[in-house]
């Protein structure tokens, strides 16, 4: 049998395992099984918490629904985060994490957990990508890809068919990108819509593809930090930043929600 605790973030869910010990290896098959909403516990992906490599608390392994590994993902740190303070006694407010992306830290800030994100980077704007629906889409790495287009209308927009054009367009190629669709609310404030790599459509919220919508929006705009984005989940985060010129930017924060949902087992593996 097999522990597990759900949690989300902001509607972009996670099974979450204590896999401390090493004793439990997951095949990519077994991974998608549990995240299937029919016949599994269901999430946008799966966190397992391992011991640390180097000098930070835990180390964070993280995979898409379809069961391939993935660099990182913000929504995921973040109950990774609120997951791995609770296993001290007592409760640490700041737990750090190594990640395929860098080492992340995660603060307790009442029901909300931040997390500093490492630096972005691979920056392009107006990408060669043409799309009847966006006039222009802008390219970053903030931990995984991203690809980000701004909107008049979001919900009437088709996320799916759009960000599967991105997602396999030839620039992205072999491994493909997220891919954002954001819309300005105000001087400080965006709502976003997100197609999800390895999920394969759209997620409630995605953390790595609020902080590439809010750096873009920033770009250009103006817009200084932090940035409120409205997610499809309902939740409001902010993401905190700050420019260095020359589109580059370090201290990048992403702040938000982290909901423990219930605790199971399961012999699905």
């Amino acid at each position: 049998m097999l522990n597990f605790t759900k949690m989300n973030g902001a509607g972009n869910d996670f099974v979450v395992i204590d896999n401390r010990d090493l004793k439990t290896n997951l095949t990519t098959e077994q991974i998608a099984l549990l995240c299937d909403r029919h016949r599994g516990v269901g999430a946008d992906g799966l966190l397992a918490v391992e011991p640390a490599e180097n000098e930070a608390d835990y180390k964070f392994r993280y995979y898409n629904a379809d069961g391939g590994e993935a660099e990182m993902c913000g929504n995921g740190a973040r109950c990774f985060g609120a997951y791995t303070a609770q296993l001290s006694s007592p409760a640490k407010e700041l737990v750090t994490f190594e990640t395929i992306a860098g080492t992340l830290s995660a603060e307790l800030i009442g029901s909300n957990v931040r997390i500093a994100m490492s630096d972005p980077f691979e920056l392009e704007m107006n990408t060669a990508v043409e799309l009847e629906d966006l006039d222009q889409v802008h390219y970053v790495n903030t931990g995984v890809p991203h690809a980000v287009g701004f909107v008049d209308d979001l919900q009437a927009l088709d996320v799916l068919k759009n960000g599967a054009a991105i997602r396999y367009h030839d620039r992205f190629a072999p491994h493909g990108t997220n891919a954002n669709f954001a819309a300005v609310i105000a001087d400080d404030h965006i709502a976003i819509r997100t197609y999800e790599r390895g999920v394969e459509g759209e997620t409630l919220a995605c953390g790595t593809g609020m902080c590439a919508c809010a750096l873009f929006h920033h770009i250009l705009s103006g817009a200084s930090s932090p940035v409120k984005v409205d997610v499809a989940g309902g939740d409001t985060l902010e993401i905190g930043f700050e420019p260095l010129g020359d589109n580059k930017f370090t201290g990048v924060t992403l702040t938000g929600p982290a909901d423990f949902v219930f605790t199971g087992q399961t012999n699905l593996v």
